[in-house]
């Protein structure tokens, strides 16, 4: 079997994007080193996904019903070992090929990035004269080519009770326990990717899986990739993983508002801002964390002798040029750039219906909006085209609003009903819109909160839609489409290579060449938020109070300060552009002032 590697063969990953964009991602990328993600939210999905794979691989399947004991640990657990193993027979097929156009093992080596040893060695290859030499290196090669990690995401906050008979179950089969338990208990090599803040109990539950930990030599089977928005995120979580005898071997930075999917808005702390801290403190973190980690896996008894006490920084959210890609990693020093929306134009990477992908593709700035789509209550970038907002509209044109939410993932409040529902379903917005007639609201005001009650969506759901409407899995599916706002600077139908060139500069597939750098775009992005928030204050809809507004503005004039000093290290030929933008920004900012939340 071929051997998976820490080291990654592309400098680019491609991360979590809803739960059926990347649903079987890695069955399309790994082979080629890519790394990528599968979200654990849907076990629903996950299981007709299993189906379709071992249908189309010709292997035998057995259903997991959903009424059989564990069945969402086991579902996860069975798709991810038929996973690991059919990239595992991809890598040998692919490492078996032929040197020659168009073969599997030419395409790994033309998609690497140009300055990359082994591509080195590879073109080095090609000038070589037949004989026992050549053969050597192409032997060096094949072996060399390893496939991309297939890592896997919980979202935290989605960690929702289950009950049986009306009993509540113990925790242990929550949705993420069971969830984190399916992939503990996979053949799966690679790492678990949290999301959305810390979940105390889940942390604490890892501890009773050996692959989290190190073996004999050293080694960690089952790593652990923390995403946060700022240094202090990492920091709390590191220290509290680190006291239970566990490692966060990734820091994974994201945007928090140029991003896709769900948009945790930060203090007004700017990705730059963010990725200079970590440069500056990693070796101070390093020193905190190590001790506490050694005392506690000795505690337990573990091996901590050849454990190299090191972590990477990778960053994602709004990277859409081989310029951008390129700075992050020389200046800021991260070990991986994550590609996310863009890739939803190439359908050998990602799922994604035909009707939606042609919306995307030809999405404009007024297409793409940050709506209040999710039951959750966190801002979610929304394609306002999608199958699924316009059978959203067309229920509330009806008189019929909110979903008959068939799967459940994100039903969380008890507001009006003892076991918890989802806010975006019928049974929900039905209770809520009675309760609110009873209630005193200026008609304005009023408006606003109906507004923000019905745009709820199901998006446990229809997220899956990319995939099962695709795949004939579910033909009355409506697709969500969760695209972030750098979405509208691509409109090319591209392939998994062409997509790839784009990254290391190798062509072009951007729609403009106007396009805003990344940080200008988060920060303008910011200012927007900033300004929705202060237009809700009257109402009592916005979701922060004035101090964390106020810390907002304040954090995003620092902001701007830094990158005025940055500039300087950007080419000359956009520097300009670069300061000109920004100045026009702080401009935008000044007015910004908390009157009407103070009022």
């Amino acid at each position: 079997m071929p051997a998976y590697t820490s080291a990654a063969a592309h400098t680019f990953h491609i991360p979590i994007m809803g739960t059926g964009f990347t649903i079987d991602t890695p069955l399309k990328v790994a082979k080629y080193g890519i790394s990528s993600s599968i979200s654990l939210v849907d076990d629903v999905l996950i299981e007709q996904m299993r189906k379709f794979h071992c249908q189309q691989a010709g292997e035998p399947y057995e259903e997991i019903l959903k009424q059989s004991e564990d069945s969402r640990a086991s579902r996860i657990t069975a798709y991810l070992n038929l996973v690991d193993r059919l990239v595992q027979k991809q890598v040998v097929e692919l490492q078996n090929s032929p040197f020659e156009k168009g073969s599997d093992i030419t395409k790994y080596y033309e998609m690497l990035p140009d300055d990359a040893p082994l591509k080195q060695q590879y073109l080095g290859m090609l000038k070589m004269s037949e004989g026992s030499e050549k053969s050597s290196v192409q032997d060096m090669l094949r072996s060399s080519a390893v496939p991309g990690s297939i890592d896997v995401n919980i979202m935290t906050k989605l960690d929702k009770d289950r009950y049986q008979k009306g009993e509540k179950l113990p925790a242990i089969y929550s949705d993420a326990m069971s969830a984190l338990r399916g992939f503990a208990e996979s053949t799966l090599s690679s790492s678990m990717i949290f999301s959305a803040g810390i979940n105390k109990r889940l942390y604490r539950y890892m501890t009773e899986f050996k692959d989290f930990f190190p073996d004999q030599h050293g080694k960690i089977k089952k790593q652990i990739i923390l995403k946060v928005s700022d240094h202090r995120s990492s920091e709390i979580q590191g220290r509290f993983l680190a006291k239970l005898g566990l490692w966060a071997s990734e820091y994974r930075i994201e945007s928090g508002l140029n991003c896709g999917g769900h948009a945790f808005a930060s203090k007004g702390f700017l990705l730059g801002v963010v990725l200079a801290e970590f440069k500056q403190k990693k070796k101070e973190l390093l020193e905190k964390l190590t001790p506490m980690y050694r005392k506690a896996l000795s505690a337990k008894g573990g091996y901590d002798t050849n454990f190299s006490n090191d972590f990477r920084i990778t960053v994602q959210g709004g990277v859409g040029t081989a310029e951008e890609h390129q700075f992050l990693l020389k200046y800021f020093g991260v070990d991986s750039v994550g590609w996310g929306t863009p890739f939803m134009l190439v359908p050998e990477a990602t799922r994604m219906d035909n009707i939606n992908l042609r919306r995307i593709a030809e999405a404009t700035t007024e297409d793409i909006f940050l709506s209040d789509a999710s039951p959750l209550g966190v801002p979610f970038w929304n394609l306002r085209t999608s199958s699924s907002e316009e059978a959203r509209r067309e229920r509330i044109k009806k008189g019929k609003p909110g979903s008959p939410c068939p799967k459940g993932f994100v039903g969380l409040s008890t507001e009006f009903t003892k076991r918890p529902i989802c806010i975006a379903s019928r049974a929900y917005q039905k209770l809520k819109l009675k309760n609110l007639e009873g209630e005193i609201h200026s008609v304005h005001d009023l408006g606003k909160i109906e507004e923000k009650i019905l745009a709820k969506s199901c998006i446990c759901h229809d997220l899956a839609g990319n995939a099962t409407l695709l795949l004939g899995i579910d033909p009355d599916a409506t697709s969500a489409v969760c695209c972030g706002p750098g979405i509208v600077d691509f409109s090319k139908i591209a392939t998994l290579q062409e997509m790839v060139d784009h990254i290391y500069g190798r062509l072009s597939l951007l729609t403009s060449s106007e396009r805003p750098h990344m940080f200008i775009k988060e920060l303008s992005l910011y200012i927007d938020y900033l300004r929705k928030e202060l237009d809700n204050f009257p109402a009592g809809l916005a979701s922060n109070s004035a101090s964390f507004l106020q810390g907002m503005r304040e954090n995003l004039f620092k902001g701007i300060e830094f990158y005025q000093t940055l500039s300087g290290q950007l080419v000359e030929d956009s520097r300009e552009m670069f300061l000109k933008e920004l100045k026009k920004l702080k401009n935008a900012l000044e007015p910004l002032v908390l009157e009407k939340a103070e009022a």
